[in-house]
C-alpha cells in the first residue's frame, strides 16, 4: 500500500467453451477484477474467423480494464479439448472449424498487438482448470486427489492426484466426457458410442427427453420441468446423474479420488442434481474406496473456469 494506492499483479483468465468465451483479470487472491469479466458467443455454427473474433474482442476487452500502474503476469488458457499438449493447439469438439487450431499463439499475438510482449501464455484443458480452481479456493481446498467436473454443454474433467495435476503427454487426462459408461449405448460426437458426454450433457439429456415425448427445447425448460413434476423430465435428469456417477465410480476404481468437484450450468438442473449423482457412486461397487469418494458441488459458481485458467498463471506450482 502506498500514497498512490493499491497496486497488484493480474493474470489474464480465458476460457473457451461451446457456447461463448470469456475473459477477466485475476488477481493473486483469485479475486477476478470488478468491470474485467467479459463474454463472446462461440457455437458450432461459427466460422473460424468468427470464432478467433470472439477471443480477441474478449481478451481487448479484459486488458482494458488493466489499471495503470498494475502488472499483467501472463496468460492462463482453459479451452475444451482434445488439445495438444502444451503447444496452446486445440481441437474443441463442439467447434468444428478448429480442428489444431492454435489459440494459445492468437492470444499471444492479441497480447502483443496491445502492446503486452513477451509474456508466457499457458493452456491446459478446462478439466484441468476447474480442478485447480476447487484445490486453490473451492469445495477442495485442503485435498490432494481430486477430480473436477464440468457438466454442460459437454462434460469435461480434470485429475489431481498428489497434489500435481495429471495431464498426461497430450493433455487430454481426465477427459471423463469420453468415458464410456455401462448401460448406455448413446453415439458420441467423437464417434464413440455410450461415452457419457453423449448421455449426460445438457444438450444429449434434452434431445433424449424430446426423443421421449417432452415438448422443451432448452435445459431451462428441462428443469423447470422436472421441479414441476414432469415424468419424462425427471426421467431425463436422473438418467444424466447416474451416467455420471457410474463414470466417477469408474474413474475411482482407478485413481483412488477422494473428491469429485462438480460445476457447469447443467450440474444446476435439480436441486438434488449432486444428490443423484453420489447415489449413484455409492450404489456402484461394493469396494469401499470406490464408494469413500466423495461428490460435491462446485464452490465457485460461474467464476470457477475463470479462476482455474488464472491459476495456471498464479498458482503454476500445481501444474508441473
Amino acid at each position: 500500500m502506498g500514497t498512490l494506492g493499491f497496486v497488484t499483479d493480474y493474470a489474464l483468465a480465458v476460457d473457451l467453451g461451446g457456447t461463448k468465451v470469456e475473459t477477466a483479470l485475476v488477481d493473486p487472491a483469485g479475486a477476478l477484477l470488478a468491470g474485467s469479466r467479459h463474454r463472446r458467443p462461440t457455437g458450432a455454427a461459427s466460422t473460424s474467423d468468427q470464432l478467433a473474433a470472439a477471443v480477441c474482442d474478449a481478451v481487448r476487452d479484459a486488458l482494458a480494464a488493466l489499471p495503470a500502474r498494475a502488472t499483467l503476469l501472463g496468460a492462463g488458457i482453459g479451452s475444451a479439448g482434445p488439445i495438444a499438449g502444451t503447444t496452446g493447439d486445440v481441437s474443441p469438439l463442439n467447434l468444428p472449424v478448429w480442428r489444431g487450431f492454435p489459440l494459445g499463439t492468437l492470444v499471444a499475438e492479441t497480447l502483443t498487438a496491445a502492446r503486452f510482449s513477451d509474456l508466457p501464455v499457458t493452456l491446459r484443458m478446462d478439466g484441468i482448470c476447474i480442478a485447480l480452481a476447487e484445490v486453490w479456493l473451492g469445495a477442495a481446498v485442503g485435498e490432494t486427489n481430486v477430480m473436477g467436473m464440468i457438466v454442460s454443454t459437454g462434460v469435461g474433467g480434470g485429475l489431481i492426484l498428489g497434489g500435481r495435476v495429471v495431464a498426461g503427454p497430450t493433455g487430454n487426462a481426465g477427459h471423463i466426457g469420453h468415458v464410456a459408461v455401462a448401460g448406455f449405448d448413446d453415439r458420441c460426437a467423437c464417434g464413440a458410442r455410450g461415452c457419457l458426454e453423449a448421455v449426460a450433457s445438457g444438450p444429449r439429456t434434452v434431445a433424449w427427453a424430446r426423443e421421449h415425448g417432452f415438448a422443451g427445447e432448452t435445459g431451462e425448460q428441462l428443469a423447470a420441468a422436472a421441479a414441476a413434476g414432469d415424468a419424462v423430465a425427471r426421467q431425463a435428469v436422473e438418467r444424466s446423474a447416474t451416467a455420471v456417477g457410474r463414470a466417477i465410480a469408474s474413474a475411482s476404481a482407478l485413481v483412488d479420488l477422494d473428491v469429485v468437484a462438480i460445476g457447469g450450468g447443467f450440474s444446476h438442473v435439480s436441486d438434488d442434481y449432486i444428490a443423484l449423482v453420489g447415489a449413484a457412486v455409492a450404489g456402484h461397487s461394493d469396494f469401499g474406496f470406490v464408494t469413500k469418494t466423495r461428490v460435491v458441488a462446485s464452490g465457485l459458481s460461474g467464476e470457477g473456469p475463470l479462476i482455474g485458467a488464472a491459476a495456471l498463471v498464479h498458482r503454476a506450482d500445481l501444474i508441473g
